[in-house]
């Protein structure tokens, strides 16, 4: 149904403004009620304007100018909209056409100021939209890709840094890089998935609090990093599941496989290599054990301590 809009106005607007904005509203689909409309001589000005014209409308146009906000029938008119506005909730739109003040009972209402009569196409649109409860913003678009992902609570990391950790320590896991390039995680189609200077600021401070190394060059970030033993077991704890499984089950195929080496640890598991020397280098920083390493990527396992052995016990 189209909404009906009581055009309140001065007689001495109607040529210059009002009979041309009232067509252009009827043109959108909008009901005005415009007394040279809908009045023919021998009507009652009270039955027509307070009984049909006010007493029917949706909306309410109060015309400002400075021949309207000292009109006794437009007073009169915004005082009944007014009442009409407190008990039904009918809306009140003020549009300014003059510099003129405006009345204290609208001054906490948005008004909608038209300096140029002859052209108001963008005031007229926000009219309507108001008219028919629409707004004109924008519709929303999908969130970025990153805010969605599904992440575990890392402790002292924010979401950001938190994704960024995981996504590095997958693609170690993978590819087995050892370091890496944050574009080649990080740009997609061209663009960053997560804005530039959030993954700058995201890579110092995981490196500030020891989960990644950066390889600081010339130039301004992101730089390239590895991850530290610290970072990927914060990973590991967050996101592998049975991460405390996998280590003990790596520590019984040395102490009671005597298995030496982590190619054949990778296989007896069933884990990725980087995962396995993973577990290696924290029992290494624990002094569990020593670990010998190739220019290859083997790594030897001799010097097992006692105290790994009775971790079994």
């Amino acid at each position: 149904m189209n909404p009906k809009v009581f055009l309140s106005h001065a007689k001495e607007d109607k040529d210059r403004f009002v009979l041309e904005f009232g067509e252009k509203l009827r043109n959108q689909g909008v009901d005005v009620w415009l007394d040279k409309w809908e009045m023919l001589p021998g009507d009652s000005l009270i039955d027509k304007i307070f009984e049909e014209g006010l007493k029917n409308a949706d909306a309410i146009i109060i015309v400002l100018s400075n021949h309207s906000v000292n009109k006794p029938w437009v007073k009169e008119e915004l005082n009944a909209g007014m009442m009409k506005k407190i008990s039904k909730g009918t809306k009140i739109i003020p549009v300014v056409i003059d510099d003129c003040p405006v009345p204290e009972s609208l001054k906490s209402t948005l008004w909608e100021p038209i300096p140029v009569l002859s052209s108001y196409q963008e005031s007229l649109d926000r009219i309507v939209a108001s008219i028919f409860g629409q707004t004109i913003k924008p519709p929303l678009g999908q969130p970025p890709s990153y805010t969605k992902s599904v992440l575990s609570d890392i402790p002292g990391l924010t979401k950001i840094d938190n994704l960024i950790l995981k996504e590095s320590c997958e693609s170690e896991l993978s590819e087995y890089k050892h370091l890496i390039n944050p574009n080649d995680l990080f740009i997609k189609d061209g663009e960053y998935i997560i804005p530039e200077n959030e993954l700058t600021d995201s890579l110092e401070m995981l490196d500030r609090h020891g989960h990644i190394r950066l390889n600081r060059t010339l130039g301004p970030g992101p730089y390239s990093y590895e991850i530290t033993l610290f970072g990927f077991d914060k990973y590991a704890a967050a996101y592998i599941n049975d991460y405390q499984q996998i280590i003990h089950d790596v520590i019984v195929a040395i102490v009671n496989e005597n298995l030496g080496n982590n190619s054949e640890l990778a296989e007896k598991i069933g884990h990725p290599l980087k995962l396995i020397n993973h577990i290696l280098d924290l029992l290494e920083s624990n002094g569990h054990l020593s670990l010998s390493k190739t220019l290859g990527g083997g790594v030897g396992i001799y010097n097992v301590s006692p105290a790994l052995r009775r971790m079994l016990q």
